[in-house]
């Protein structure tokens, strides 16, 4: 079965619900979510410092990055796994893998791409292989309404993540695993 990890960090639960419904989208898509979540506890003076996901990470198929967008970027808790992961780029454990991502922001237009091009440069360096949400806003399904491609993204409404975010999330999760099953079409 494919192994696809995700990992993230949320603070007020609206990436966590991302990364639940992509978990969902991966399991209906018939594949084994591992989903990590990055909790206060593991950053220590500013530094990431849970090792053993790492060697988690050396036996996945994909990575699908998450974190909600401040000021134009990934949030800080992220950025400290990510400058965690230098030993695992010396080592080349994630390269050849597929990676993805997602984000959460206050606003439609509040620089959520920007956050998804910081983690397609972490998987570039990374060696790895960038999947698109590969879905437009056509109007036909509920997905992608900002019409981002990089990944998916999403925004609070005030009353929640919208079902249109939600159901982007999910189609995330399966189109993974028809990507990691060489089925580009459904």
């Amino acid at each position: 079965m494919l192994r696809i990890a995700i990992i993230y960090h949320s603070v007020s639960d609206h990436t966590h619900g991302l990364a639940t419904t992509i978990a969902e989208g991966i399991q209906a898509g018939d594949g084994d979510p591992l989903v990590y979540r990055i909790e206060p506890d593991v950053i220590k003076h500013g530094r990431f410092i849970d090792q053993k996901v790492f060697t988690q990470l050396k036996d996945v198929d994909a990575i699908i990055f998450g974190a909600p967008t401040y000021m134009g970027g990934p949030s800080a808790q992220f950025k400290a796994f990510a400058d965690a992961s230098s030993p695992t780029w010396e080592h080349q454990d994630w390269r050849g893998k597929l990676a993805a991502g997602f984000t959460v922001g206050s606003h439609t237009g509040g620089d959520q791409s920007a956050t998804l091009s910081y983690f397609q440069t972490l998987a570039s360096q990374h060696d790895m292989l960038w999947l698109s949400l590969g879905r437009a806003n056509i109007g036909v399904e509920n997905i992608n309404p900002t019409g981002t491609t990089h990944g998916a993204t999403a925004h609070e409404t005030g009353e929640g993540l919208s079902e249109a975010c939600l159901q982007t999330a999910f189609y995330l999760g399966q189109h993974m695993v028809r990507a990691l099953k060489g089925v580009w079409h459904t």
